[in-house]
């Protein structure tokens, strides 16, 4: 069986009921709307980057650690600073206009192996019958304080 290529001209003669389009003709016809979100992050100017980025209905909320409001010191424990970076994400969602049943990945980055269990459960909390796929890294984060940092993906319902 030969491979090729379809031409738009060659897939009307033929009869297909779909084409494929070339790269220029899918850039020129899909550019979506890009909507930022921002958390009041005191980073977010500084790195150039956004709590939340909603492209169609895909929301890509940004690695989200448990920073407090006015510069406050993080919350102690895992659990604790795992609920806060839920209860940011959560709020970046709503402002997109998603909700966690939206959420369709998770990825949390955690500074030891055994916050797991603490960060695990603030999770279930929020996701135990949402289920969506997630991942769990034992990394280094940026401030030595925080045990934990959480990052979403949600598709808005059309």
């Amino acid at each position: 069986m030969l491979l090729g290529v379809i031409t738009a001209a060659a897939a009307v003669v033929a009869g297909q009921a779909s084409i494929c389009l070339n790269a220029s003709t899918l850039r020129e016809n899909s550019r979506m709307e890009r909507r930022i979100i921002s958390s009041g992050s005191p980073y977010e100017p500084v790195a150039g980057f956004s709590r939340a980025v909603v492209v169609g209905p895909h929301v890509h909320v940004a690695g989200t650690a448990p920073v407090m409001p006015d510069g406050a010191p993080p919350l102690e424990g895992a659990y604790a600073q795992a609920r806060r970076c839920l209860e940011i994400i959560v709020a970046a969602l709503a402002e997109a206009g998603a909700r966690p049943e939206d959420v369709v990945r998770t990825r949390m980055f955690v500074t030891s192996a055994e916050h797991w269990d603490e960060v695990a459960r603030a999770h279930g909390e929020v996701f135990r019958d949402i289920r969506p796929a997630s991942t769990c890294v034992v990394t280094g984060l940026l401030d030595p304080r925080w045990l934990v940092e959480i990052e979403a993906d949600a598709v808005l319902s059309v």
